[in-house]
């Protein structure tokens, strides 16, 4: 393996667990990644030693406090190449940046019949925001489909994008791990006069992502799949798109002044972030970014295409027909992410039997029901990889399969 996994492991307190004299296999991290101990250390410290409110204070911690968060934001910057510190903003989490566009830039820019081209790979998130825009504002909605083995069917791309105003779509989906190819699919928006918005929460963690380079006018991620805290999120965003979006919530902080007329809002990135931040938050998203730069993104990337390669090969030789894994069948056009159905046993049977051996494993739609009806199922067992994981992990998930395969053949 291209990383040094066993001493990878180490520095993820979490991964030493024991349950009833097991260790404990993790295979859930896009739902949600495990955090290094030089996370938890650096958000400690923030609390320890510097716990204040920020932009607000002259007194030392305050200054602190406020280096602190601007510091994680400078390390967020560097880590996905945006220009400029003013194009970070903080949100909540993905799903939250990706509302913050939908309702905010999209309902002030967008009216009845405009068309919005999603894909049928999409996460809830950057669908139901547009639903909820279509509900108030009557704008259409297209798809691009998707192909039997797990990609983007763009034979109609042109078509779809013809008069558009937005194209909306996921870097790399959460349930078949199939890349998009984002450069193109931002060319072909830019190309139709439609903006382009990327939802990049499965891609950052794992692939050295160059915001200038996609092109995209907004870019969402979150930081609890990528070795940082729940509870903040990016939304990256051109200095032109970013300028002509609305405040998205009305508070402290976002403002410049406030008289009984109106109010008047401060500049970016602060315009979009109303009330206290997520400080201690961003101090651990930084340290995430540090962690990770650490490893060497290029070094992310192969080890999961050659863990991903062991793991389609293995499963499928030794389970062959029994098992189904969905999307595509190349290591290297896809991430980390395996959803599967074996024999007829329904995935929450499948993922209790996997508990029983501490291989944690999601089971459901994924938030992804669009793309389960194409796929003509309503659940999968869903596994996903990341820089923790080794063959090991693949094998103690197999003889798991194979156990929850004994346990319901009756």
């Amino acid at each position: 393996m291209t990383l040094d996994v066993a001493s990878i492991k180490k520095d993820f307190p979490l991964l030493a667990r024991e349950i009833d004299g097991k260790r404990l296999v993790y295979l859930d991290s896009a739902n949600t990644s495990q955090k290094p101990q030089q996370v938890l250390d650096a958000m400690a410290t923030y609390y320890e030693n510097s716990n204040a409110n920020v932009h607000r204070g002259t007194y030392r911690i305050a200054e602190e406090a406020t280096h602190a968060l601007e510091g994680g934001r400078a390390k967020v910057r560097s880590f996905i190449n945006a220009p400029a510190d003013r194009n970070v903003v903080f949100s909540k989490n993905a799903t939250e940046a990706l509302n913050l566009v939908a309702r905010s830039w999209g309902a002030a820019h967008l009216s009845a019949g405009d068309p919005v081209v999603l894909s049928e790979l999409e996460h809830h998130a950057n669908i139901v925001p547009w639903h909820q825009l279509a509900a108030t504002t009557g704008i259409e909605l297209r798809w691009i489909p998707v192909t039997p083995d797990g990609q983007l069917d763009l034979t109609d791309l042109d078509r779809l994008l013809d008069g558009a105003k937005v194209l909306s779509f996921s870097a790399m989906s959460n349930v078949l791990g199939t890349l998009t190819p984002v450069e193109r699919l931002v060319a072909a928006a830019h190309d139709a006069g439609a903006l382009a918005i990327v939802d990049a929460s499965q891609h950052v963690p794992h692939v050295a992502t160059d915001v200038q380079a996609w092109g995209a006018d907004f870019v969402a991620f979150t930081g609890h799949k990528l070795c940082g805290p729940t509870g903040i999120g990016v939304l990256y965003g051109t200095d032109e798109v970013l300028e002509a979006t609305p405040p998205f919530l009305g508070g402290g902080e976002m403002i410049l002044d406030v008289t009984k007329d109106g109010f008047k809002h401060t500049e970016l990135p602060w315009k979009f972030e109303a009330g206290t931040p997520p400080i201690a938050e961003a101090v651990g998203l930084g340290a995430a970014c540090d962690y990770l730069t650490g490893l060497g993104m290029d070094a992310v990337r192969e080890h999961e295409v050659e863990l991903t390669a062991y793991t389609l090969r293995s499963l499928t030789e030794r389970f062959g027909d029994d098992i189904t894994i969905h999307g595509p069948v190349e290591p290297a056009i896809r991430g980390g992410v395996f959803s599967f159905s074996y024999r007829d046993i329904h995935p929450h049977d499948l993922t209790q039997v996997f508990d029983q051996h501490n291989v944690c494993v999601r089971a459901g739609h994924h938030c992804a029901k669009p793309l389960m009806r194409e796929l003509g199922v309503n659940a999968t067992a869903r596994a996903s990889l990341y820089v923790y994981n080794d063959t090991d992990d693949i094998d103690a998930m197999a003889d798991a399969i194979e156990a929850a395969g004994d346990f319901f053949a009756f």
